[in-house]
């Protein structure tokens, strides 16, 4: 069967595309990024990338597209609630104009569940989306989720973020709301059982867990499979703005993400149609053993997908475009030592740097600077990184972002996505010299600006100590 998939470099879209490739399926990956797609993903074989940004019209060259299926996973949370909403419907409206023009039978999207009668703004969106791929003339089956459970999914990643840090929770009332979380493991299997399946043409279903908890429940059963001691206290003077406040600075999310998902929580997310389960015999995992998977795909270190993956800040959006780094009107930090051991040793290392591992030297100092971006609205440091051995182009590394992961030529290029004022380059090479190995560390910073030499010139001082102090211990 031929697939046109969108987002399949996000989360859902990643274990998809796997699920399709497993099965045998000819896939076709519409992507704004084609360089991201074609450097991170290994079985090449059976992917075909083409490369389109939905936020403008699809250029009609793409309508004589063979497709069967298409797949629309665009999903938006990381900005602002009037830009994701905007942007939402913009990219719906494109891509159904696109697919009216091709000859494709069905689009499948996945979409959230919106059976209260007052919805939040995040699941207004996606109704609002179901409503524009109507238009597109095509068979839409449309799969209605609530918090999907699994190794870097956002809602996972905050729950063991909490429930991992503090004993003790004083939690607004929302964490008494209703949910049906599923397990991500089920997901793909729903959205692949209904590909040309005739009865799920023009149909709405609900998927979701074996049972319905509150968001406390789900804590507390997070803290049991862990065997954590925890405790939740719910108290009614919380605001809206301060949970958000709370969810962004102790968890890992980006601010607008938390946002957006306190706004939704205040609403229950429970099934009601759950025939597609029984139409497709498929068992839907419990939360508890939900939990369990995830946190073993973490253990051994073997996580496919981050919600992170999803590429959302404004100045990384065209993130590819960055991977030449600029040598006129910079701030230049570099570093040669000799490696007097094995190189692959060393190349090693730094592909481990950062999360867990550290960044080898004066770490304190990277933590500090977490903090600082955390306060200013940036991504801070906690976002650590998907594998802690494995990089792949576009994962995220802390605060930076890879661009270039190449171990053959022994190189590894990362973009800041920081608040600075400027746009901050780090990278790491080994080249071959007559007399040996050398390490080359580089880090790069075009200021903005006055304000922006002023940032580089300020933080001079810490510079100097944290990078001749890492490239030392690279090489040590």
């Amino acid at each position: 069967m031929k697939i046109l998939l969108t987002g399949s470099t996000g989360y859902i879209g990643k274990r998809l595309l796997k699920e399709l490739l497993e099965q045998g399926h000819e896939v076709i990956c519409l992507v704004r990024n084609l360089e991201r797609l074609m450097t991170s993903e290994q079985s090449m074989e059976s992917i075909r990338g083409i490369e389109a940004d939905l936020l403008k019209p699809v250029p009609s060259s793409l309508y004589s597209l063979d497709i069967n299926v298409a797949f629309y996973l665009i999903h938006s949370m990381s900005t602002s609630i009037s830009e994701f909403m905007n942007e939402e419907a913009l990219s719906a409206g494109n891509f159904a104009d696109f697919i009216k023009q091709t000859n494709c039978k069905q689009i499948i999207y996945l979409s959230g569940i919106s059976n209260s009668k007052k919805l939040s703004r995040h699941l207004q969106s996606r109704r609002n989306v179901e409503d524009i791929l109507r238009n597109s003339g095509k068979n839409l089956t449309v799969l209605r989720a609530g918090i999907i459970v699994g190794s870097g999914s956002a809602s996972f990643e905050i729950i063991r973020d909490l429930m991992e840090k503090m004993p003790v929770i004083v939690a607004p009332t929302w964490v008494k709301t209703l949910c049906q979380p599923i397990a991500v493991g089920n997901v793909p299997k729903y959205l692949t059982g209904c590909m040309l399946n005739p009865v799920t043409f023009n149909q709405v279903f609900d998927i979701g867990g074996a049972e319905i908890l509150s968001y406390k429940q789900m804590l507390l059963q997070y803290a049991e499979v862990r065997g954590l001691k925890r405790h939740i206290y719910v108290v009614p003077f919380i605001s809206p703005r301060i949970s958000s406040y709370w969810l962004y600075f102790v968890t890992s999310t980006s601010y607008y993400l938390a946002v957006n998902l306190v706004d939704s929580m205040k609403v229950e997310v429970v099934c009601k149609d759950m025939r597609l389960k029984d139409i497709l015999g498929i068992t839907p995992l419990t939360y508890r053993d939900a939990c369990q998977r995830a946190l073993e795909r973490i253990n051994m270190d073997s996580v496919q997908s981050s919600w992170t993956d999803a590429v959302s800040l404004k100045k990384t959006s065209n993130l590819f475009q960055r991977l030449e780094v600029p040598v006129y009107g910079i701030q230049r930090d570099r570093r040669i030592n000799f490696i007097q051991g094995n190189p692959q040793q060393i190349l090693n290392k730094i592909f481990s740097i950062g999360g867990e591992t550290g960044w080898y030297y004066a770490d304190w100092i990277w933590k500090a600077r977490g903090i600082m971006d955390k306060m200013a609205g940036g991504v801070g440091l906690r976002r650590g990184r998907r594998n802690a051995l494995d990089l792949k182009p576009g994962d995220s590394l802390d605060f930076w972002r890879v661009l270039i992961a190449d171990k053959e030529n022994m190189r590894l290029l990362l973009f800041a996505e920081m608040k600075i004022p400027g746009e901050a380059w780090l990278e790491f090479r080994i080249q071959k010299k007559t007399d040996g190995y050398y390490l080359y560390q580089t880090a790069t910073f075009m200021p903005h600006g006055l304000s922006g030499r002023l940032y580089w010139y300020t933080l001079l001082p810490l510079h100097l100590l944290m990078f001749k102090g890492m490239s030392k211990a690279l090489v040590k």
